[in-house]
């Protein structure tokens, strides 16, 4: 199972609608990420929150997020599940991946205050992609987080797109490349025990776009 969770805002109560541009941004992955693995097996799903903000200590999103994971079991058993998610929908994957059903996480353009909190990603495989123009949610808290979180995850991965921002709007070929490469691997691997490709991600698998463009940091 493929879990999609689109980004929102720092406080709103207000009703999450399909046609808000956060979810609809998120459509094209989901897309993607059927087309891809759907031959092995995964299915994808797109949570549809309850409101449209974090909402401080409430943290709406990860009660919701947690709802359809134990949905996800009630309907399919313990079958492994990744999770992809933008900015604020980032930060609610990287939060629950303590959930048992969690194998991988995929955080795009992630939402991360100063100090969130690492220790749910322990045991998971995690991408964190960030593009260096991203005016929106800042390269240096994922990169921050992704250097507290590398010894407590199985695989910590953070890689820099050139020349990008938050919207994800340009080089959308290797975004969803390394989303969709990322997520179907890691979940086959989850199943068959097969051993991840230990020279990933340089070089970028089935590149769409010069590698030069992206800069890797772990």
């Amino acid at each position: 199972m493929a879990l999609v969770l689109y980004g929102g805002q720092v406080a709103s109560r207000t009703r999450s609608r399909r046609w808000h541009l956060s979810v609809v941004r998120m459509v094209p992955f989901a897309r993607a990420l059927h087309r891809t693995a759907a031959t092995d097996g995964v299915e994808v799903w797109t949570l549809r929150y309850r409101f449209r903000g974090w909402n401080g200590a409430d943290r709406s999103p990860v009660v919701d997020a947690r709802w359809a994971l134990a949905e996800v079991r009630r309907r399919h058993g313990d079958v492994p599940v990744a999770l992809v998610g933008h900015s604020m929908g980032g930060r609610v994957a990287l939060a629950v991946a303590d959930d048992p059903s969690v194998r991988a996480v995929v955080a795009l353009a992630p939402w991360l205050p100063d100090n969130e909190p690492a220790q749910a990603v322990a045991g998971c495989r995690v991408l964190v992609l960030h593009g260096t123009r991203d005016r929106r949610t800042d390269p240096r808290g994922s990169m921050d987080f992704a250097a507290r979180a590398r010894p407590l995850a199985t695989e910590m991965v953070r890689i820099e797109i050139a020349d990008t921002g938050h919207a994800m709007l340009r080089r959308t070929g290797v975004w969803t490349a390394l989303t969709t490469y990322f997520t179907r691997s890691r979940l086959v691997a989850a199943v068959t025990g097969a051993p991840v490709d230990p020279t990933w991600p340089a070089p970028v698998p089935n590149p769409v776009d010069p590698v030069a463009s992206l800069r890797l940091r772990v």
